[in-house]
C-alpha cells in the first residue's frame, strides 16, 4: 500500500484474492459441521434423561409451573422487542461499505443468523433449567424417608439431584457450541474467501442479543432478588423463600432469565466473536488453511466437552460436588491439549513458506515452524481457563480465607462486610487482568516481528479458551438450576431434613460455579475483544488502500492508530474507559429503581394484606412478576444505545486513530470492572451462605442480617453490570470494525467530508444523551401508577423478632 511505511506493510487485496477455500479445507468444514450437529444430537439425548426423572409432590410441581409461566412471558417480551431492534439493525447493516453486495446481503443476512441462534440458546437453556429445577428438588426430597422408610443414602441422592442439575447445564453447553460452530462453519461453506467479512454479521447479532438478555435478564433478576431479600429476610424476618414473599416467584424467574438465558447467550455470542477475529486474521496470517484452522480447535473443543460434561459423575471420596465439577473440567482441558497437539501436526505444514493463500512476506519469510505457533497459543488459551478456574475459587468459594473472612467482618455490621467484599473485588481484578495480560502478550509474542501472525496467536489463545465453553456453560446453569430447587424445596415446605441439608450444599456449590464461569466469560471477552482489535487493524488498512496516495505519512490512519502521544487519541482512550464506568452504573440504578418497586409493592401487600403472614391469605405473585417485567424491558434500551452509537460518535468526531484508542480504554478498563463487580458479588453471596450454615450466628442474628446487606449491593454487581460488560466489549469492537471503512473514506481522499462526519457525531452524540437523560429521569415505580425518586408509602410495622430495616 502506497504511502504506509510500517515493518508490517503488505498488499490487503492481494491477500483478499490470495485466500481460497481448497477442496480439502472443504471437506474439513464440511466435517466440523458434522461435529456441530453431533452436538445438537447430544442435547437432545441429555433432554431426555433430564426430563425423564420424577417432578415430586403437586405443590411442587404447582409452584414450578408458577415460575415457567413468568420465565416464558418475560422472554417472549423480551425477544419481540428485540425482533424490532434486529429488523432495523439488519437494514442498517446494508448501508456500511463492503466489496460487494454479495457480502453486504449476506452479513445482514447472518446478522439475523446470528440474533436468532444467540435468542435461542438462551431460550433453551431457560426453558429446561425451569424444567429440571423440581426435579432436582425432587431428587434431593428422597433424602428424608417417610414414615415407616428407612432412611436413604444421602450421598446417592446427593450425586443423583447434583447429575440432573449438571445434565441440564450439559443440554446448554452442547447448544452453545453446537450452534456456535454450525454457524461459523456454514458462512465459511457459502461464502469461502469472504467468510471473514460475512462473519462480522454473525458475529454482531449474536454479541447484540446477548447484551439486551444479559441486561434485561439481570435487571429482572436482581430486583426481584434484592427486593425480596430487604423486605422478607430482613424487616419481616422470614427465609429467603418463604411463600409468604410476593417476590419468591420473580425470584426464581430472575434466576432462569438471567443466569441461564442471559449467560447461555453471553457465551455464545463469545464463541461465535472470538471465531469472527480468528478466521478474519487466519486468514492474512495462515492464508488457505487460516479459513479451517480456527474452526478445527473448537470443533475438538465440542468433543471433549462431551466427555466433560459426562465425566462430571460425584464420587463418595469428592470432598465436595466441586470436586467433581473440576474433575470433568480439567478432563476436558487435557483431552482438548492432546487432540490440538494432533490436529496441528496433521494439517500444517512445518515452515510458514508452505503456507498457500499467504502474501504478506513478513510472514511467508519467517523462520520456524507455524505448528509450534499454534500449539503454544491454543495451550495458552486452555491454561488461562483453567488458572482462572482456579482463581477465582479461591476468591469465592466458602472454604476458602477471602469468603471466610467477609463472615467474620459481618460481626461487626453491613459496613465492614460492604467494605471487606468491595476490597477483595478490587484485589481479585488485579490478578486476574495481570493473568490475562500475560496470556494475552505471550501469544502476542509468538508472531515475532509480523503483528498480524501476532494478533492470530492471540485469536487462537481465545479459541484454545473455547474448547472449554462447553463444560463452562454447563457449570454456569448448574448455579441457578440448583438455586431454583432449593426455592421450591422451601416454598412447597415438601423438603425437610437432610433433603434441604442437600440442596444447600448444592447452592453453594452452586455459586462458586457461577462465579467461576463469570471470570472465565471475561477472560473469553478480552480475548476476543483483543482479536477483534487486530481486526479492526486490517479493517483500517483495506480502508486505506482504497482511498490511496492521499493518506501517506505521519496522517495514514495505521499511523495515527499507534500515535498515543495524539490528543485525539489520548481522549479516546479516556472515553473508552468512561463508556465501561457509565454503562456499570446504568444497569445497577437500573436494578436499584425496579427493586425499589418491588419493595413497595411487597410492603403494600404485607399492610394490605396481615393474612399473609399466618398463611390465611395468598400473596400476588403476579404482580411482582410484572413490575420486574415491564422494568427490564424499559431499562434495555439506554445501555443498548450507548454500546452501539459511542463508538460512531467516537470515530466520526476524532477519527480512526482515536476510535482504536477508545477500544483500548473500554477493554481495559472493562477487564478490571468485570472481576471487580463479578468476585465482589459472588463473595458476598457466599459469605451469607456460610453465616446461614451456622457460622457466626447463623439465621436471624445480626451478623446474618449483615451478610443478606452485603449480598443485596453485590447482586446487581454479580448478575447485572458485571456479566454485560462482556457482551459490551465486544458490541463495541464490532461496531468499531463494521464503520471503520466509513470513517476513513469521508476523512481521507476524495470521499473526505466534514460535513457528513460531523452529521453523523453530532446524531450519534444526540441519541446518546437523550437515551441517558430518560433513564436518570425515571423514577421508582409505586402502586397505583405512582412513580417517585425517593420516599414511598409508610413502612409497614415489623413482625415479631424482625430485623430493623436497613
Amino acid at each position: 500500500m502506497a504511502g504506509l511505511s510500517l515493518p508490517q506493510r503488505f498488499d490487503h487485496s492481494h491477500t483478499l484474492a490470495a485466500a481460497e477455500l481448497t477442496d480439502g479445507n472443504r471437506l474439513i468444514v464440511i466435517l466440523i459441521g458434522a461435529v456441530a450437529l453431533a452436538a445438537l444430537v447430544v442435547a437432545a439425548v441429555l433432554v431426555r434423561q433430564v426430563l425423564a426423572a420424577g417432578e415430586g409432590t403437586d405443590s411442587m410441581k404447582k409452584i414450578a409451573a408458577a415460575v415457567q409461566e413468568g420465565a416464558n412471558a418475560y422472554l417472549a417480551r423480551q425477544l419481540r422487542t428485540l425482533a424490532v431492534f434486529a429488523v432495523v439493525v439488519f437494514f442498517l447493516l446494508m448501508l456500511l461499505p463492503a466489496d460487494d453486495w454479495n457480502q453486504r446481503i449476506g452479513r445482514s443476512l447472518f446478522f439475523l443468523i446470528g440474533a436468532a441462534f444467540s435468542a435461542a440458546t438462551g431460550y433453551i437453556g431457560m426453558w429446561l433449567a425451569v424444567r429440571s429445577n423440581v426435579r432436582v428438588a425432587a431428587a434431593a426430597r428422597e433424602a428424608t424417608p417417610g414414615e415407616g422408610e428407612a432412611p436413604k443414602d444421602l450421598t446417592t441422592v446427593s450425586h443423583r439431584a447434583m447429575k440432573i442439575a449438571f445434565r441440564t447445564g450439559g443440554v446448554v453447553g452442547m447448544f452453545t457450541v453446537g450452534l456456535g460452530l454450525l454457524g461459523a462453519s456454514t458462512v465459511v461453506l457459502v461464502y469461502a474467501a469472504d467468510a471473514p467479512k460475512v462473519l462480522e454479521g454473525f458475529g454482531l447479532g449474536a454479541a447484540l442479543i446477548a447484551m439486551f438478555m444479559r441486561v434485561g435478564g439481570g435487571i429482572f433478576t436482581k430486583a426481584a432478588d434484592v427486593g425480596a431479600d430487604l423486605v422478607g429476610k430482613v424487616e419481616q424476618g422470614i427465609p429467603e423463600d418463604d411463600p409468604r414473599n410476593a417476590a419468591t416467584i420473580a425470584d426464581n424467574v430472575g434466576d432462569n432469565v438471567g443466569d441461564c438465558a442471559g449467560m447461555a447467550a453471553d457465551l455464545f455470542e463469545s464463541y461465535a466473536v472470538t471465531l469472527v477475529a480468528a478466521l478474519i486474521l487466519g486468514k492474512v496470517a495462515f492464508g488457505d488453511a487460516g479459513l479451517a484452522f480456527p474452526l478445527i480447535v473448537p470443533a475438538i473443543g465440542v468433543v471433549t466437552a462431551m466427555i466433560g460434561i459426562f465425566a462430571v459423575a460425584p464420587r463418595r471420596s469428592d470432598r465436595s460436588g466441586m470436586s467433581a465439577i473440576n474433575r470433568g473440567f480439567f478432563l476436558s482441558a487435557v483431552i482438548s491439549l492432546v487432540l490440538v497437539a494432533a490436529a496441528v501436526y496433521a494439517y500444517l505444514p512445518s515452515s510458514y513458506a508452505d503456507l498457500d493463500g499467504v502474501t504478506d512476506s513478513a510472514i511467508s519469510g519467517k523462520d520456524g515452524d507455524p505448528r509450534l505457533l499454534a500449539l503454544i497459543a491454543v495451550a495458552i488459551g486452555i491454561v488461562m481457563a483453567a488458572l482462572i478456574q482456579q482463581l477465582t475459587g479461591y476468591f469465592t468459594e466458602t472454604s476458602r480465607r477471602p469468603v471466610r473472612d467477609i463472615g467474620k467482618s459481618s460481626l461487626t455490621g453491613p459496613a465492614t462486610v460492604v467494605l471487606a467484599g468491595i476490597s477483595l473485588g478490587l484485589e481479585s481484578a488485579v490478578y486476574t487482568a495481570v493473568l490475562i495480560g500475560l496470556g494475552v502478550y505471550g501469544a502476542f509474542l509468538l508472531g515475532g516481528t509480523s503483528i498480524m501472525l501476532a494478533l492470530f496467536a492471540v485469536a487462537l489463545a481465545g479459541t484454545g479458551l473455547l474448547t472449554t465453553v462447553g463444560v463452562i456453560v454447563a457449570m454456569d446453569t448448574f448455579g441457578p438450576v440448583s438455586d431454583n430447587a432449593q426455592g421450591i424445596a422451601e416454598m412447597s415446605g415438601d423438603v425437610e431434613g437432610a433433603g434441604a441439608q442437600v440442596l444447600t450444599d448444592l447452592d453453594a456449590v452452586g455459586n462458586t460455579t457461577k462465579a467461576i464461569t463469570k471470570g472465565i466469560a471475561i477472560a473469553t471477552a478480552v480475548l476476543a475483544a483483543a482479536a477483534l482489535f487486530g481486526s479492526y487493524r486490517d479493517a483500517i488498512v483495506s480502508a486505506a488502500d482504497d482511498v490511496g496516495e492521499s493518506v501517506s505519512g505521519k496522517d495514514a490512519p495505521l499511523n495515527l492508530l499507534m500515535d498515543i502521544s495524539q490528543p485525539n487519541n489520548l481522549v479516546g482512550l479516556i472515553a473508552g474507559a468512561a463508556v465501561v464506568f457509565l454503562f456499570s452504573g446504568l444497569a445497577i440504578n437500573a436494578v436499584s429503581r425496579s427493586a425499589g418497586a418491588v419493595v413497595y409493592e411487597v410492603r403494600r401487600q404485607f399492610r394490605e394484606k396481615p393474612g399473609i403472614m399466618d398463611h390465611t391469605e395468598t400473596p400476588e405473585y403476579g404482580r411482582v412478576v410484572d413490575i420486574c417485567t415491564k422494568d427490564a424491558l424499559r431499562e434495555l434500551a439506554t445501555p443498548g444505545l450507548l454500546a452501539v452509537m459511542a463508538p460512531i460518535a467516537v470515530g466520526f468526531t476524532l477519527g480512526v486513530g482515536a476510535l482504536g484508542a477508545y477500544l483500548a480504554g473500554a477493554i481495559g478498563t472493562g477487564t478490571l470492572m468485570a472481576v471487580f463487580l463479578a468476585n465482589s458479588g459472588g463473595a458476598w453471596d457466599n459469605a451469607k451462605k456460610l453465616v446461614e450454615d451456622g457460622h457466626h450466628g447463623g439465621k436471624g442474628s445480626e451478623a446474618h442480617e449483615a451478610t443478606v446487606i452485603g449480598d443485596t449491593v453485590g447482586d446487581p454487581f454479580k448478575d447485572t453490570a458485571g456479566p454485560a460488560i462482556n457482551p459490551l466489549l465486544k458490541v463495541m469492537n464490532l461496531v468499531a470494525l463494521l464503520i471503520a471503512p466509513a470513517v476513513v473514506k469521508f476523512s481521507y481522499g476524495e470521499d473526505a467530508s466534514a460535513g457528513v462526519r460531523a452529521l453523523i457525531a453530532v446524531v450519534s452524540l444526540l441519541v446518546i444523551v437523550g437515551a441517558v437523560y430518560v433513564s436518570k429521569r425515571r423514577g421508582i415505580a409505586m402502586e397505583d401508577g405512582e412513580e417517585t425518586a425517593g420516599g414511598g408509602p409508610d413502612r409497614p410495622a415489623r413482625s415479631a423478632g424482625a430485623a430493623p430495616v436497613p
